[in-house]
Protein backbone atom coordinates (compact mmCIF):
# COMPACT_ATOMS: atom_id res chain seq x y z
CA UNK A 1 0.00 0.00 0.00
CA UNK A 2 1.10 3.74 -0.38
CA UNK A 3 1.93 5.83 2.34
CA UNK A 4 0.81 9.46 2.46
CA UNK A 5 2.19 11.08 5.25
CA UNK A 6 0.65 15.12 5.55
CA UNK A 7 1.35 17.82 8.07
CA UNK A 8 -0.99 20.37 7.73
CA UNK A 9 1.91 22.98 8.96
CA UNK A 10 3.17 23.47 6.17
CA UNK A 11 6.30 21.05 6.87
CA UNK A 12 7.79 18.83 4.16
CA UNK A 13 5.74 14.95 3.86
CA UNK A 14 7.22 11.95 2.31
CA UNK A 15 5.19 10.00 -0.18
CA UNK A 16 6.31 6.39 -0.57
CA UNK A 17 4.43 3.94 -3.72
CA UNK A 18 4.11 0.30 -3.67
CA UNK A 19 4.57 -1.55 -6.60
CA UNK A 20 0.86 -2.52 -6.65
CA UNK A 21 0.71 1.31 -7.10
CA UNK A 22 2.80 1.59 -9.95
CA UNK A 23 1.18 -1.67 -10.94
CA UNK A 24 -2.41 -0.28 -10.88
CA UNK A 25 -1.28 2.29 -13.41
CA UNK A 26 0.24 0.34 -15.79
CA UNK A 27 -2.83 -1.86 -15.69
CA UNK A 28 -4.86 1.52 -16.30
CA UNK A 29 -2.53 2.37 -19.10
CA UNK A 30 -3.02 -0.99 -20.82
CA UNK A 31 -6.67 -0.77 -20.87
CA UNK A 32 -6.50 2.39 -22.67
CA UNK A 33 -4.63 0.95 -25.43
CA UNK A 34 -6.76 -0.26 -28.34
CA UNK A 35 -5.81 -3.29 -30.01
CA UNK A 36 -4.37 -5.01 -27.23
CA UNK A 37 -5.95 -7.90 -24.48
CA UNK A 38 -4.02 -8.50 -21.18
CA UNK A 39 -2.82 -12.38 -20.74
CA UNK A 40 -5.16 -14.10 -18.79
CA UNK A 41 -2.95 -14.68 -15.58
CA UNK A 42 -2.67 -13.63 -12.00
CA UNK A 43 0.32 -11.33 -12.92
CA UNK A 44 -1.66 -9.78 -16.12
CA UNK A 45 1.65 -10.68 -17.92
CA UNK A 46 2.95 -7.36 -16.41
CA UNK A 47 6.93 -7.82 -14.34
CA UNK A 48 7.88 -4.24 -12.66
CA UNK A 49 11.52 -3.48 -11.05
CA UNK A 50 12.53 -0.89 -9.22
CA UNK A 51 16.18 0.11 -9.63
CA UNK A 52 18.46 3.00 -9.09
CA UNK A 53 18.56 3.82 -12.90
CA UNK A 54 14.34 3.80 -12.39
CA UNK A 55 11.38 1.87 -13.22
CA UNK A 56 12.05 -1.35 -15.73
CA UNK A 57 8.58 -2.60 -16.74
CA UNK A 58 8.24 -5.97 -18.75
CA UNK A 59 4.45 -6.56 -20.39
CA UNK A 60 3.49 -9.59 -22.38
CA UNK A 61 0.29 -8.92 -23.86
CA UNK A 62 -2.19 -10.16 -27.10
CA UNK A 63 -2.78 -8.18 -30.12
CA UNK A 64 -5.69 -7.73 -32.21
CA UNK A 65 -5.89 -8.93 -35.64
CA UNK A 66 -5.30 -5.89 -38.12
CA UNK A 67 -3.21 -3.63 -36.12
CA UNK A 68 0.26 -3.39 -36.53
CA UNK A 69 2.80 -4.78 -34.04
CA UNK A 70 5.46 -2.03 -33.91
CA UNK A 71 3.11 0.39 -33.59
CA UNK A 72 1.42 -0.92 -30.70
CA UNK A 73 4.68 -1.63 -28.60
CA UNK A 74 5.33 1.95 -29.38
CA UNK A 75 1.61 2.83 -27.59
CA UNK A 76 2.02 0.92 -25.13
CA UNK A 77 5.39 2.39 -24.28
CA UNK A 78 4.95 5.55 -24.67
CA UNK A 79 1.56 4.93 -22.53
CA UNK A 80 3.04 3.57 -19.61
CA UNK A 81 5.98 6.14 -19.35
CA UNK A 82 3.94 8.99 -19.50
CA UNK A 83 0.87 7.88 -17.14
CA UNK A 84 3.50 6.10 -14.39
CA UNK A 85 5.80 9.33 -14.38
CA UNK A 86 2.65 11.56 -14.57
CA UNK A 87 1.09 9.62 -11.24
CA UNK A 88 4.04 9.08 -9.45
CA UNK A 89 7.73 10.56 -8.67
CA UNK A 90 9.17 7.75 -10.50
CA UNK A 91 10.68 7.93 -13.83
CA UNK A 92 10.47 4.61 -16.72
CA UNK A 93 13.93 3.31 -17.52
CA UNK A 94 12.55 0.58 -19.77
CA UNK A 95 9.42 -0.44 -21.25
CA UNK A 96 9.72 -4.06 -22.87
CA UNK A 97 6.37 -5.18 -24.93
CA UNK A 98 6.03 -8.90 -25.47
CA UNK A 99 3.20 -10.27 -27.60
CA UNK A 100 2.50 -13.21 -26.83
CA UNK A 101 0.07 -13.44 -29.78
CA UNK A 102 -2.50 -12.20 -31.84
CA UNK A 103 -6.26 -12.37 -30.96
CA UNK A 104 -8.00 -13.01 -34.76
CA UNK A 105 -11.98 -12.44 -35.73
CA UNK A 106 -12.98 -16.21 -35.38
CA UNK A 107 -11.01 -16.37 -31.51
CA UNK A 108 -12.65 -13.35 -30.35
CA UNK A 109 -16.19 -13.63 -28.45
CA UNK A 110 -18.90 -12.49 -30.07
CA UNK A 111 -20.68 -9.65 -28.74
CA UNK A 112 -23.38 -9.58 -31.60
CA UNK A 113 -26.55 -11.24 -31.22
CA UNK A 114 -26.92 -14.79 -33.56
CA UNK A 115 -27.90 -13.88 -37.25
CA UNK A 116 -31.13 -14.48 -38.56
CA UNK A 117 -31.96 -17.34 -40.41
CA UNK A 118 -31.94 -16.66 -44.30
CA UNK A 119 -35.55 -16.40 -45.86
CA UNK A 120 -35.61 -19.56 -47.85
CA UNK A 121 -38.99 -18.45 -50.13
CA UNK A 122 -38.02 -18.04 -53.97
CA UNK A 123 -39.70 -14.73 -55.03
CA UNK A 124 -39.22 -15.40 -58.88
CA UNK A 125 -42.51 -16.29 -60.14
Amino acid sequence: MASIKYNPNGQKGKITYNSDIVSGIVVMSLQETEGIEMIPSKSKGIKICFEKEGVFVDISVIAHYGYSVPDLAFRIQQSIKQMVESMTKYKIAKVDVHIQSVLFPSDAPSHEPPAEPADETDDKH
